[in-house]
């Protein structure tokens, strides 16, 4: 190797060094501290996003911390329906969910989804165990209501969704069990009811209601947008609870950004310390947010 080859890597080992040093505070800040990551979208369909975001996992508990991944699959689930040629359909973007469907998320989302996660962390050098929220007791689910006007009677409907659930309440001792352990936890969103009953949960709902049950110093929701936007487009860093309601009320936060900001929202006001919004498109964007000043997304606190 020649001499300008050699300092060359010199300055890339120094720069890295660098940046390892810079990290250091903010390892120190979350050391032993609880961080629950909502792992979905496109970054579960890039192979090499998906092994980034598995290797974060692995260095966040390298440095004394403790993930905790809950993760989506409406595609997967979409496909395999697809496949079986049962019919699915949604309602203000939730899958209506009978007997026969349910069945198919629940090994969608704790068979498949959730062992590639496992595996993919594992490969990285951590130790993942999956679960789904019925292991242990994890996440206690009842039905989901929503209602809606007839347009042609004006008169309020219940609708019907099936078994779709929410978290009616959440025991983390397990999680706590599996961090004293030196596992990450690998989460599908599925719930039980009182009566034993299967329920497909929101992945972002789930991961909300976990973060708030273990006091998570973050939550971290990957999307597939830069975080929370102005009427310009423009990325807005950091937001109150109040900031962000009033956002929702004018307009600027719309559509599908709402119930994902409404998670964060009540993450924040039962229990998590801060929620964050953002890109998990963003090669290692965990780390960013975690291990910077600037962090990537936008930031949610109480």
């Amino acid at each position: 190797m020649s001499e300008s080859s050699l300092n060359g890597l010199r300055q890339e080992w120094l720069s890295k060094a660098g940046i390892l040093t810079e990290a250091l505070p903010f390892m120190r800040r979350y050391s032993g501290k609880t961080v629950a990551v909502k792992f979905g979208g496109h970054a579960m369909g890039d192979d090499d996003l998906f092994k980034s975001f598995a290797a974060d996992m692995v260095l966040m508990k390298q440095v004394g911390m403790n993930p905790i991944v809950v993760h989506g699959g409406g595609p997967q689930i979409g496909k395999m329906l697809e496949r079986l040629a049962i019919k699915s359909e949604f309602v203000d973007g939730l899958r209506v969910t009978d007997s026969a469907t349910v069945e198919i998320v629940e090994m969608v989302l704790s068979g498949s989804i959730n062992k590639s996660i496992v595996a993919a962390i594992n490969e990285a050098g951590g130790r993942a165990i999956g679960i789904s929220g019925k292991d242990g007791n994890l996440i206690t689910a009842r039905k989901l209501r929503r209602t809606k006007i007839d347009t042609d009677s004006n008169i309020e409907k219940v609708l019907d969704l099936g078994f779709v659930g929410e978290p009616e309440s959440v025991d983390v001792s397990i999680l706590k069990t599996f961090a004293e352990g030196g596992l990450i936890p690998v989460i599908a969103p599925i719930g039980f009811g009182e009566d034993g009953e299967t329920y497909n949960i929101n992945a972002d709902t789930s991961a909300g209601a976990i973060a708030s049950a273990s006091d998570a110093a973050r939550f971290l929701l990957l999307t597939d947008v830069a975080g929370v936007l102005d009427k310009n487009g423009n990325l807005i860093p950091e937001l109150s609870v109040g900031d962000a309601r009033k956002l929702i009320e004018d307009g600027t936060i719309s559509g599908g950004m709402i119930p994902k900001i409404e998670t964060c929202i009540d993450a924040v006001e039962n229990g998590a310390r801060a929620a964050v919004i953002f890109d998990g498109r963003v090669p290692h964007a965990c780390l960013v947010e975690l291990f910077t000043p600037h962090g990537v997304g936008t930031i949610i606190r109480g």
